[in-house]
């Protein structure tokens, strides 16, 4: 069905007149004519007599308005769904506990009319796909390839190092140590069922471990954080690695301990990544928002990152 016919019906129906629904539609009174005689031959009913006082709507014409009116606001819908700034901003952000959600919380913490669909893909490939399809805005990711290696009309930039801490059960080895170096750690089983192959934060562990003489182990199977925690909670042998940023819950007779890592600190690198034709306004809020939040904490006994992570700019001062 026509939209422009419809909307051409409803403006005469209101009107009364098709003189008065030309000018409304800015159109021509033959230009009126013709879309709802159009609309009519489809129809196969008269939606209007010409009266003298102007056009009168028939008893189908009066059965047809409200049904034409829902098709008018149903119209309306669609378009804005993908009208930028009219839908909401979409973001990946790999998990709904990671660092990169707390990004989102606090972006949207501080613009609240920012209308917001919070995605969970699994990996960089399906994102990057997600981007150039148009079915997300935007993706928190650690890029493990150069920025001329990016997919077609892709971009990026490094918003956020995030520190990565070792969490230990109690009866650990190092469960009292204030901090350990990553020197220290080489002997220890760093147990890390999640780290798929193939996917961006298994090629940063797999540079950690092979800089450091770390035994990162991968057997699984991955049954979530919560018992990942448990096995700690129970292990004098298992450790694994926690963003500082990821937020933990455990029973009290757990007792976990969190333990800095330090001299170098090992940093996640987090991107922000987005198709460069994407005009959602929303996108160029939480750029311009990354771009000046105090993110990254400087470390006294530096940093590292793998090489193929670009570290962060820092952001402007008062």
């Amino acid at each position: 069905m026509d939209i422009n016919a419809v909307r051409t019906f409803v403006a005469v129906a209101e009107a009364g007149q098709f003189q008065k629904a030309a000018l409304d539609l800015s159109l021509t009174q033959q230009a009126v004519s013709k879309r709802v005689g159009s609309l009519e031959s489809g129809l196969g009913v008269r939606l209007f007599t010409r009266t003298a006082r102007g056009a009168d709507l028939t008893i189908d014409g009066q059965a047809f308005l409200p049904h034409a009116r829902a098709l008018l606001q149903a119209a309306e819908r669609a378009a804005a769904s993908v009208r930028p700034g009219s839908r909401p901003l979409r973001v990946d952000v790999i998990g709904r506990r990671v660092a990169t959600a707390g990004l989102l919380r606090d972006f949207h913490r501080a613009h609240p009319g920012t209308a917001l669909d919070v995605v969970t893909l699994f990996d960089a490939d399906e994102a990057f796909a997600a981007i150039q399809a148009g079915t997300i805005d935007a993706s928190f990711r650690a890029v493990t390839m150069p920025g001329r290696r990016l997919p077609d009309g892709i971009e990026a930039t490094p918003v956020f190092d995030e520190p990565l801490q070792l969490c230990t059960g109690p009866a650990h080895e190092l469960a009292d140590a204030p901090a350990v170096t990553l020197s220290q750690l080489a002997g220890h089983r760093i147990w890390m069922p999640g780290n798929a192959p193939g996917t961006e934060w298994g090629a940063y562990y797999d540079d950690l471990a092979a800089a450091f003489g770390l035994t990162i182990d991968t057997i699984g199977p991955n049954f979530g954080v919560e018992a990942l925690l448990d096995a700690l909670a129970d292990s004098s042998s298992l450790a694994s690695f926690f963003g500082a940023r990821t937020p933990l819950v455990w029973p009290v007779r757990h007792d976990l301990r969190r333990i800095t890592v330090h001299h170098p600190t090992p940093v996640y690198p987090h991107s922000l990544v987005w198709h460069a034709d994407n005009p959602h306004p929303g996108l160029a809020a939480l750029r311009a928002h990354l771009a000046t939040a105090p993110l990254n904490e400087p470390h006294p006994g530096g940093v590292w990152r793998p090489a193929w992570a670009q570290a962060p700019a820092a952001a402007p001062r008062d």
